[in-house]
C-alpha cells in the first residue's frame, strides 16, 4: 500500500514539474524541447522525440533529446523525413491514447541501411498529444533495451501528454491573437493609404503592392469584375507585382469565383482553381469580395503554402481590407459623378445666360439690320450691301449661337440619345436615315459620350459636307453600343487626301478613349465621311440610379 501511495505521489510530483515547465515560455520549440528534457529525467528513460502533425503525409519534428548517433546522422535527417508506423496510425485514425510501440520503423531503417550506433533502443512508446479531440502530434520515448511500458507508465506519459498537447493549443492561441492584432493594426495603416488615392485606377494599380509591402501574405492577387468573366489585374507572389490581365470564366475559378458570385469572404484548403495555375506551391487561399450596391466588381486574394500560414484572423482581416477598398473605390466615383453634375450645372447656367442675353441681342440685331435696309435710300448701294451683310452675319451667328446653347444644355435625352441626335439634327436642316438595332440601359456617361460625339459628327456634316442627307446606325453586340454617322457628302481631307485630324476630331476620339472606348474617322475627297464609334454599355453603370434607354 506505502509503494502504491509513493507511485502515485511521484506520478503527481512529475505532473506537477512538467506543469512548472509548460509555463515557462510561450515559444513552441524551446517549450517542447524543455519538456521533453524534463519528461525523461523526472522517468528515467534516456530518449525521445515530439512531432507536430499536419494532413497527411505533412508533419514537423519540434523536439529531440538524447538520439542514438543513428537518429542524429546527416543533420537528423532520419526524424525529419519518411512516414513511420506511429505517424500512420495517426493519420488512418488508429492512434487515440498511449500505446507500446512493437517496434520502430525509423530504426529498423537505422539497421537495415547502417547508419550508426542505436545503443539497442528497438522500442518506444507512442503518446498522442490531443487537444481539444483532435491529435495534433506525437510525444515518443524509449530506452536501451526496453521493449514495455506498464500501464502505469503509459498513463503518466498519457497525462503528460495532455498538459503538453494544452499548452502548445493554448500558444497557438495566443500566437494568432497576436497575429490577428499586429494584422489589424497594418489595416490601419494600409486603409488610410487606401483613402489617400484620388483615381481608381491609380488605386487598383497599387493597392496590391501596398498590401504585399505591408503584410507577409505570400500570395496576393486583384480580379476584377467583366460580366461573367474575371480579369486578373495584378498579382504578387513574394513581393513581386505583376498585371498579368488574364481572363477566365468565374465558375472555373474555384474559391476566387465563388467569393465573386456569393459576395463572401471564403478561407479554403480544396478549391484552388485559378491560384495554382499561378503558384503551384499554393496549399490554401482566402478571397474577399469586391462590391458596390449589392453588386461584386471584384475579388481580393491572398494565399499561402502552408494551411497554418491563413487562418479566420486572416480572413477578417482580408474581408476589411475588401470592404475599405469598395467604400474608397465607391466614393471616388460618387466625388466623379458630383463633379460631373457640377459641370452640367455649370453648363446649363452658362446656356441659360447666353439664351437670356447674347441671343437675344442678336436676334434683334437682325431685326434692326432687316428693318434699317427696308428704310434705308435704294440708290444708296453700299449702305444696302452692308445692311445685308450684318442681317446675313447677325443671322449666321445666331444660329451658332443656338447650336451652343444646344450642346451646352442638350434637350431630348430624356427620351433617349438617338430622338436627341435626330432633334438635333433636324435643327441644323440634315435629314436623318436611322437604324437601330438592340435596346439597352445606359448610364449618364455613356449617354453623355454618344451625344457630344455625335453632335460634333453632325455639326462636321452641317458645316463642311456640303449635303444634308445623313445615315445614322446605333447597334448593341457584345456588351458595347456601337454608333455610326455616315455622309457621302464632299468629304474632310487634307490638301495631299488624308482625313482631316482637327480638335473635333481629337475631341472625340478623347471622349470615347476615356470610358475604354474606340474611335474610328475616315473620309475620302467625294465619297463623304464616317464617324464610328464603340463603347462598352456597362461602364459606371453603376454609378447612377436615373439610367435611359438608348433607341
Amino acid at each position: 500500500m506505502v509503494g502504491k501511495v509513493q507511485n502515485q505521489y511521484q506520478q503527481w510530483d512529475t505532473l506537477r514539474r512538467i506543469a512548472e515547465t509548460l509555463n515557462q515560455s510561450e515559444d513552441v520549440r524551446p517549450l517542447l524541447q524543455m519538456v521533453l528534457k524534463e519528461l525523461l529525467q523526472v522517468t528515467g528513460l534516456s530518449t525521445g522525440w515530439i512531432f507536430l502533425v499536419e494532413d497527411e503525409p505533412e508533419y514537423t519534428t519540434v523536439a529531440m533529446h538524447h538520439l542514438p548517433p543513428a537518429l542524429t546522422t546527416d543533420q537528423a535527417r532520419p526524424m525529419c523525413q519518411g512516414r513511420c508506423w506511429c505517424l500512420d496510425r495517426v493519420w488512418d485514425g488508429r492512434l487515440h491514447k498511449a500505446v507500446n510501440i512493437m517496434g520502430c520503423q525509423r530504426l529498423d531503417d537505422a539497421v537495415k541501411y547502417q547508419w550508426g550506433d542505436t545503443w539497442g533502443i528497438t522500442h518506444h512508446a507512442t503518446v498522442p498529444l490531443m487537444a481539444g479531440g483532435e491529435v495534433i502530434g506525437l510525444l515518443n520515448v524509449a530506452s536501451p533495451g526496453k521493449e514495455n511500458f506498464t500501464n502505469e507508465e503509459l498513463a503518466l506519459l498519457q497525462g503528460v501528454a495532455y498538459q503538453i498537447g494544452t499548452a502548445v493549443k493554448k500558444t497557438w492561441l495566443v500566437e494568432a491573437q497576436q497575429r490577428r492584432a499586429e494584422r489589424f493594426s497594418q489595416l490601419d495603416e494600409v486603409s488610410r493609404a487606401i483613402w489617400s488615392f484620388r483615381s481608381e485606377d491609380d488605386l487598383l494599380e497599387q493597392v496590391v503592392h501596398l498590401v504585399a509591402t505591408s503584410f507577409n501574405w505570400p500570395l496576393i492577387a486583384l480580379w476584377t469584375g467583366q460580366g461573367k468573366q474575371l480579369k486578373l489585374h495584378t498579382f504578387s507572389l513574394d513581393r513581386k507585382v505583376t498585371q498579368p490581365e488574364n481572363q477566365s470564366p468565374t465558375e472555373s475559378l474555384g474559391a476566387v469565383g465563388k467569393s465573386f458570385l456569393q459576395q463572401e469572404a471564403i478561407l479554403s484548403t480544396d478549391e484552388l482553381q485559378g491560384i495554382s495555375s499561378l503558384w503551384p506551391d499554393c496549399s490554401v487561399v482566402a478571397a474577399a469580395p469586391l462590391s458596390m450596391r449589392g453588386e461584386s466588381f471584384g475579388v481580393i486574394v491572398i494565399g499561402s503554402d502552408h494551411p497554418r500560414n491563413l487562418d479566420i484572423s486572416d480572413l477578417d482581416v482580408l474581408k476589411a481590407l475588401g470592404e475599405h477598398l469598395s467604400l474608397a473605390i465607391e466614393s471616388g466615383r460618387l466625388e466623379e459623378e458630383r463633379e460631373r453634375l457640377l459641370i452640367s450645372e455649370e453648363r446649363n447656367r452658362l446656356a441659360r445666360d447666353l439664351h437670356d442675353s447674347v441671343n437675344q441681342k442678336l436676334f434683334s440685331l437682325s431685326l434692326n439690320a432687316r428693318t434699317a435696309k427696308g428704310v434705308a435710300p435704294k440708290e444708296n448701294e453700299m449702305l444696302h450691301e452692308a445692311l445685308e451683310d450684318m442681317e446675313m452675319l447677325s443671322r449666321e451667328a445666331l444660329k451658332e449661337m443656338r447650336s451652343l446653347i444646344w450642346q451646352l444644355r442638350p434637350a431630348g435625352l430624356e427620351n433617349g440619345v438617338v430622338s436627341a441626335l435626330h432633334r438635333y439634327g433636324t435643327r441644323l436642316g440634315l435629314t436623318l436615315e436611322i437604324v437601330v438595332e438592340g435596346v439597352v440601359s445606359l448610364s449618364r456617361n455613356v449617354e453623355e459620350t454618344l451625344w457630344r460625339i455625335g453632335q460634333e459628327a453632325l455639326n462636321n456634316v452641317s458645316r463642311h459636307a456640303d449635303t444634308d442627307q445623313v445615315y445614322l446606325y446605333l447597334s448593341v453586340r457584345d456588351e458595347k453600343i456601337c454608333l455610326q454617322i455616315k455622309d457621302n457628302g464632299r468629304g474632310c481631307v487634307n490638301p495631299i487626301g488624308e482625313p482631316k485630324r482637327g480638335l473635333g476630331i481629337i475631341g472625340m476620339k478623347e471622349r470615347a478613349q476615356l470610358i475604354n472606348g474606340s474611335f474610328r474617322f475616315d473620309s475620302e475627297t467625294g465619297l463623304g465621311t464616317i464617324v464610328e464609334v464603340s463603347l462598352p454599355y456597362t461602364e459606371g453603370k453603376e454609378e447612377d440610379d436615373e439610367i435611359s434607354t438608348c433607341g
